[in-house]
């Protein structure tokens, strides 16, 4: 079985590259998905295709539901979801895909510091993991895919 993982979350970091790297040094077989995590590309591409909006609202409105359009048919396709909330910013798109996942039931692991457990502690009750690290993401994928702690 080629299993399909869903990154959603953060994208100023390279953590899915290193669960991607982490997948294939042990030669799971998992096919990646992600949103688009260019930041301009993925605020203008409503803009960008359907013409330029006034208000930001609507701006932004053309761009979340065009990424929404990836999201969902990702998160739909996915057999596991990870979701990572990282420091900088507060993902709010990262904690809809999680509950969207969630209210498919799909399988989430969630990645994010010790730092934010208060505040993702309902996101964390749906998940049936929460790391930390890549390298633990990785492990979980090997565990459940392979059947091995190695």
């Amino acid at each position: 079985m080629n299993w399909s993982v869903y990154l959603s979350g953060e994208i100023h970091t390279n953590w899915r590259e290193e669960i991607e790297a982490g997948a294939k040094a042990l030669s799971l077989p998992i096919s990646f998905a992600a949103p688009v995590t260019d930041h301009g590309t993925s605020d203008d591409c409503g803009v960008e295709i359907l013409g330029a909006e006034a208000d930001k609202f609507w701006h932004d409105h053309k761009g979340a539901q065009m990424n929404a359009i990836r999201t969902c048919t990702l998160i739909e396709a996915a057999d596991i979801v990870v979701v990572r909330f990282g420091d900088k910013y507060r993902q709010w798109n990262a904690a809809f895909d999680a509950g969207y996942a969630a209210a498919m039931g799909k399988p989430i692991i969630v990645m994010h510091n010790e730092e934010h457990q208060h505040a993702l502690k309902e996101v964390d009750a749906a998940a049936l993991a929460v790391t930390k690290t890549p390298e633990q993401v990785v492990r979980i994928l090997n565990y459940v895919i392979e059947g091995k702690l190695g």
